[in-house]
């Protein structure tokens, strides 16, 4: 099949690796523009740009792919396919209908939970022990189409939402020639989503990322893997000595479990310089100091002189 690629994020590079080594054309790329980043602010492109500049192929950098012009270019590259894969914009009807094979989606979660822009990061948040990949045909409600394809994985007890991230992306690519090949064959089942069943994973804002140490050790366990490593889970470290402040972000934790009953307000180091939460404590394995590398937190700990008494507070919004 002839296929138009619309897509942004690194997610779909594998899939791209596969498309490329398969027996269908990619025809022409579609991806989002430059966008600014980085301290100095300098515009950075996509990661699908930077694949197909790597791999001498034609794409197009657009901030409206439904735009009449756009919806032109794509109907004379006469697509049998069009591909979406972490894309980042809203696909039109016209755009929709345009290939006689119709649009596919690679979304990383098992449809219909979890539809929406983060849908990995919420089944770690959620303590979900499975998800996967679903291949689904593009509707005008969002994640909602018809699934063509799923595989299933197990979440592993102290994955983080990159690593996750990265192990999904290497799982849709085989899962994607097979959908593919299937369609141009006409041998593709096309399934129903459940909607009554149908959760949601609407995408993240830094202040997901504010912790409040009132919850329990695992729910804020789940929160470091889930938000690592955007938008991060942070916090405010206090100095009890000093009363020195200084804005932290969590990379790694453990929960520990307190058999007794304690006087210290959640957020506290304890006397082993676990954080005591709202249920059991915290161990802090890593660490990432705004504006510095991440560390171990012993590191952390030797050098900041951090004692018992010490507090981790929410960041206010």
């Amino acid at each position: 099949m002839n296929v138009v690629y619309l897509g942004s994020g690194q997610f779909g590079i594998d899939s791209l690796d596969a498309l490329v080594g398969s027996g269908h054309s990619l025809a022409h790329i579609i991806t989002q523009p430059a966008h600014q980043a980085g301290r100095g602010r300098k515009p950075r492109p996509t990661p699908v740009t930077c694949w197909a500049e790597d791999h001498g192929l034609s794409f197009t950098e657009t901030d409206d792919v439904n735009t009449p012009e756009m919806v032109g270019k794509v109907a004379e590259l006469e697509p049998d396919l069009i591909l979406v894969i972490a894309f980042g914009q809203k696909i039109g009807n016209e755009l929709i209908n345009l290939p006689p094979k119709g649009a596919v989606n690679v979304h990383a979660s098992l449809l219909p939970k979890y539809r929406g822009a983060a849908p990995i990061n919420w089944a770690i948040i959620n303590g979900e022990t499975e998800t996967g990949i679903s291949i689904i045909t593009l509707a005008e409600k969002m994640d909602a189409g018809l699934i063509l394809g799923q595989a299933k994985t197990d979440i592993g007890p102290d994955e983080t939402a990159g690593q996750l991230h990265d192990r999904l992306a290497k799982m849709a690519a085989p899962l994607l020639i097979e959908t593919l090949d299937k369609i141009a064959e006409g041998t593709a089942a096309y399934t129903a989503q459940d909607d009554s069943a149908a959760t949601r994973a609407p995408k993240l804002k830094k202040a997901d990322g504010f912790l409040d140490f009132a919850e329990s050790a695992e729910i804020l366990h789940r929160k470091i893997r889930g938000l690592t490593p955007w938008p991060g889970a942070s916090a405010t470290c206090i100095s009890q000595k000093t009363a020195r402040t200084e804005r932290v972000t969590l990379t790694q934790s453990q929960p520990v479990k307190i058999p007794d009953p304690t006087n210290l307000a959640p957020g506290t180091f304890d006397e082993n310089l676990n954080l005591i939460c709202g249920q059991d404590a915290l161990k802090v394995i890593k660490i990432k100091p705004a504006g510095s590398r991440e560390l171990d937190f012993k590191d952390f700990v030797n050098g900041r002189a951090t004692a018992p008494g010490d507090r981790f507070v929410k960041i206010e919004k």
